[in-house]
């Protein structure tokens, strides 16, 4: 049940969610996860059989994001219960919520025929973890539509990239792959754009209420993988790998989304508490505008020196 306090604020939002929905529509291309999978590379499993690593061209932290990304999408079941909690199951937004599902779950179908065909991960492990996964139900639980619209907006934008670069470090193996990331990526994409342009909208209607959303959302981030085995493990490979890390969250996140399209830092006529919200989250980007570069420097100091005694 949508939150009491929230039913007038998605009331006014509702012309606005219909129309970028219509958007959405009109930009996607349709495709098919059949037709990208490869199964002509298929084969069957034996009862005996145990996975080696050998059987894959991915280094561990490619697999490692693809053992996140599906187990992520494979979680959709609860998404769906917390996204129609947040904005109802009617009008425009019901429709929204109904679309993204279905949306989401072809990638995880995508995601997953693929990685059975290739062998790119060990079978047992991924449905080990996907019965963990789903079994905890563990998802971020925003606590007002403000919220969601914020979080999800940063969270499906962190999820392209992650995506993207999975595919981009797939492609000198796979070209088949890459080119489901990529797709996958697409889509997260225009799924970014709706909530992104749905929080601005509310920003409009409620700048105090969405400020002080986003310095919650904002400071608490995290990637919505908390159920997932050995997620803090395979999150330090993820990262280490430049897949998603703190320099991809400030430079493609915080700075082009909060500080730019969102304005957080010339917005006018705040009250008292939501200004003192605004200064706090800017500290905070400020903060991690510097461990961000810090991390640059040190990643291309390295790839120089590796340059060098190559």
């Amino acid at each position: 049940m949508v939150i009491e306090g929230d039913l007038s604020v998605l009331a006014d939002l509702e012309p606005e969610a219909g129309k970028l929905l219509d958007r959405h529509l009109a930009s996607l291309k349709e495709w098919h996860p059949h037709t990208f999978v490869p199964w002509s590379r298929g084969r069957d499993y034996e009862a005996d059989y145990e996975w080696s690593p050998e059987e894959t061209a991915f280094p561990p932290e490619v697999r490692s994001a693809l053992f996140v990304n599906l187990l992520t999408e494979d979680n959709l079941p609860y998404y769906f219960r917390d996204i129609e909690r947040m904005f109802g199951r009617d009008g425009a937004w019901g429709e929204w919520v109904r679309r993204w599902t279905a949306e989401e779950a072809r990638h995880a179908t995508v995601i997953r025929d693929y990685l059975s065909v290739t062998r790119a991960i060990d079978p047992v492990a991924l449905e080990v973890g996907r019965m963990a996964q789903m079994g905890g139900g563990k998802v971020p639980e925003p606590p007002t539509a403000a919220d969601g619209l914020v979080y999800v907006a940063l969270q499906e934008l962190a999820t392209r990239i992650s995506h993207r670069n999975t595919g981009q470090l797939m492609q000198e193996h796979d070209r088949v792959g890459y080119d489901i990331m990529r797709r996958v990526a697409i889509d997260e994409n225009h799924h970014f754009l709706f909530y992104r342009d749905m929080a601005t909208a509310l920003l409009g209607l409620d700048p105090n209420g969405v400020v002080q959303a986003m310095e919650r959302q904002i400071i608490g981030f995290a990637m919505p993988g908390e159920g997932i085995p050995g997620f803090a493990e395979h999150s330090k490979a993820i990262a280490g790998a430049g897949i998603y890390d703190l320099v991809a969250h400030y430079e493609q996140i915080l700075e082009p989304v909060v500080l730019r399209h969102w304005a957080l830092a010339d917005l006018e006529g705040l009250s008292a508490e939501a200004d003192a919200s605004r200064e706090r989250t800017l500290a905070y980007i400020a903060k991690s505008a510097r461990v961000a570069r810090r991390i640059k420097e040190r990643r291309e100091a390295k790839a120089a020196a590796a340059l060098v005694s190559a």
